[in-house]
């Protein structure tokens, strides 16, 4: 086998310990860790994922994200779950061609589905292959707090539902605090609105609530939480869409002309504890400004797609072309994403 090398100076390369069959359509990749692995691959945050750079005979290559299924406080090697999708190249080809040895290059860990406490009770909720983030914050939860859990998983059939085994363990061992809900479709049909809303009630006064499912299923989702009085702020939503650039690839910056600087914003930057200010061009991108900076920014995509670069805007105001990641109850709690980002005031303050 021919080694990998990396397409970047934040990737690295990783080497498959292990491939789990979960069901018939579902595996899990365990990766190694080399000497050489970042601490944000062994410290990650439950229910961030991974970015594979996956080989494509037509473009050389696709970026994929996956989420991380283990936890970084019951488990030692990190994992991916990939699920294969009709027509989804890169599901399918990791189903098809990963073997334990085999290697992948891969992004450190990012996202922002994650919980800023466990603290508190949690109301879970997956569909499918949705159930990979959430189950990584399950685990964290059971071993890291008090709080009660309430975690609801749709599925199609019985033999769809991935980490079966794992989950009855873990409700068996949690009993006086894990309620584990399972929906198959083939005995109640969909979930609707109004159903989702008799469940999820009792629970809206205290729990906080995390999604990832299908688009379909987060829709009924969010109508039943809205339909159940659900504060939206307590509401955290997962979504992957396919990444059309290369993330692998370090970023080429211009050079800031005069008139660009002499116009610029300022803004002060909350980046892990620490306050950074800086001179913002209005052109510019807030991920463009720290990286030209030296900063750590956290991102990924750059398309606005995946949500890596997601952060609070305490102060000023910006304009984004692509607010994808975010819904609107995101930006109306003052999301935005650094890689979208451009001033619009004068000074701005944000945080990470």
């Amino acid at each position: 086998m021919t080694d990998l090398t990396t397409h970047g100076s934040r990737s690295v390369i990783l080497t498959v310990a292990e491939v789990i069959d979960e069901t018939d359509d579902a595996k899990s990749i365990v990766f190694d860790l080399p000497d050489t692995a970042s601490d944000q691959f062994v410290a990650y945050k439950p229910g961030q994922f991974l970015t594979l750079r996956i080989p494509s005979d037509q473009t050389g290559s696709v970026a994929r994200c996956y989420s991380l299924a283990s936890s970084p406080s019951t488990d030692k090697l990190p994992k991916v779950t990939v699920k294969r999708t009709v027509d989804g190249y890169g599901s399918n080809w990791v189903c098809d061609n990963l073997t334990a040895g085999s290697q992948m290059e891969v992004l450190p860990p990012s996202g922002v589905f994650t919980p800023k406490t466990f603290d508190e009770p949690l109301l879970l909720i997956a569909a499918g292959s949705g159930v990979t983030p959430v189950m990584s914050i399950l685990k964290t939860a059971l071993a890291t707090s008090d709080s009660p859990v309430v975690f609801f998983y749709a599925n199609r059939t019985a033999d769809d539902v991935i980490f079966a085994a794992e989950l009855r363990s873990l409700a068996e061992a949690h009993a006086d605090r894990l309620t584990l809900i399972h929906w198959l479709e083939t005995l109640q049909g969909l979930p609707s609105a109004r159903a989702l809303a008799t469940l999820f009630g009792p629970f809206a006064d205290k729990h906080v609530a995390y999604i990832c499912g299908p688009g379909p299923f987060m829709d009924a989702v969010h109508k039943g939480l809205a339909d159940a009085a659900f504060p939206h702020h307590n509401v955290h939503t997962e979504v992957y869409n396919s990444l059309s650039g290369d993330p692998f690839a370090d970023v080429v910056l211009d050079e800031v002309s005069e008139d660009e600087q002499a116009e610029a914003a300022t803004v002060d930057v909350d980046l892990d504890g620490e306050t950074h200010t800086l001179s913002w061009p209005r052109k510019r991108t807030l991920i463009d400004i720290m990286l030209a900076a030296g900063l750590d920014a956290p991102y990924s995509c750059q398309e606005g797609e995946c949500g890596s670069c997601a952060c609070t805007l305490t102060e000023g105001t910006v304009e984004m072309d692509n607010p994808g990641a975010l819904d609107p109850e995101d930006i109306e709690d003052g999301y935005i994403l650094g890689c979208q980002a451009r001033p619009t005031s004068d000074s701005l303050k944000i945080e990470f």
